[in-house]
């Protein structure tokens, strides 16, 4: 097997950017896998350098350098002005990165939402290929600090033409959600993720906990507020999931993110589902990952895989 068949991936988070290349697509041997703090606070051309270094540490291990890599990236290459946009990292926004790092590198890079890149890694190498290889529609979940998601059709990642395909968590759920980020109320991140789970049990108690915290309390049966959070977030996890299932009907459904790793989502809010979506019953497997915090670098490299 020559160097011609590795695929080569970066995963630009928040705090780490971090690469990998894996032998092959059909064979995703981990050649080499590190990473470098992003350095955000330092600001957008410190972030493109630590990429840069991060690709030399590539070269430098694997021999030489690749005709294109895949890059997982916290927001989304607007398709039209070819900058970044709906980055929590913020220093990114409105952003040429693809433009710039093919420049300073002399190389292409393919760049895809991070949510995307793990709904690719799960459906080539993790929990969908593991238990449904022959599922052809994937819709992948992060649910952690925001609320993200990811399309892949035919083991190719869906970004749409305004680069915003599977984007679920900027759709409007309930108006207790109240005002969001992007502008409008009612956003499902705004009723789901940890912090707005968190911040609806603050408002019940007055006490900050953390969501795992909330989780152990409604499991103990302590505390009536902690159960009502649960109640309220496995609730509202199936009305917004079934909203996906009504459109596009994947084949199997993986969930990401630390409140994915409420286990109540998977009997309480498969229930939840069920009630909501436009049929009389429902067969749609929602899985937990496989691949940890590995899906945004292969998810990346599976990006220049041909």
């Amino acid at each position: 097997m020559t160097s011609s068949s590795h695929i080569w991936g970066i995963d630009l988070g928040g705090t780490k950017v971090e690469g990998a290349v894996l032998k092959s697509a059909l064979q995703p041997d981990v050649l080499f896998r590190d990473r470098l703090p992003a350095e955000s606070d330092k600001g957008y051309q410190r972030i493109l350098e630590q990429i840069c270094k991060v690709v030399r540490m590539m070269e430098e291990k694997m021999g030489y350098l690749p005709d294109k890599i895949g890059i997982a990236t916290p927001g989304t290459l607007d398709p039209f002005s070819k900058t970044m946009k709906n980055c929590n990292s913020t220093e990114l926004n409105g952003k040429p990165l693809k433009a710039d790092l093919e420049r300073m590198m002399g190389l292409e890079f393919r760049l895809a939402n991070d949510a995307n890149c793990f709904a690719l890694a799960e459906t080539r190498l993790g929990i969908v290929k593991e238990k449904y290889p022959n599922a052809e529609v994937v819709f992948g979940v992060i649910m952690g600090t925001g609320v993200g998601g990811g399309v892949v059709v035919n083991g190719k990642a869906i970004n749409g033409l305004h680069g915003i395909g599977g984007e679920w968590g900027h759709n409007y759920l309930d108006d207790s959600a109240g005002m969001c980020y992007c502008g409008k109320t009612g956003c499902v991140e705004n009723v789901m993720s940890g912090p707005a789970t968190e911040k609806y049990y603050a408002s019940l108690t007055g006490q900050k906990l953390k969501l795992k915290e909330i989780y152990q309390r409604h499991l103990a049966g302590t505390d009536p507020q902690a159960t009502q959070t649960i109640h309220r977030l496995t609730h509202f996890f199936g009305k917004a999931l079934s909203v996906i299932i009504n459109i596009l009907d994947p084949d199997v459904i993986v969930v990401g993110g630390g409140v994915g790793n409420i286990d109540a989502l998977y009997t309480e809010g498969i229930d939840s589902l069920r009630k909501y979506i436009f049929n009389n019953r429902l067969d749609t497997p929602v899985l937990k990952p496989r691949l940890g915090d590995s899906a945004g670098v292969f998810g990346a490299a599976y990006l220049v895989a041909e």
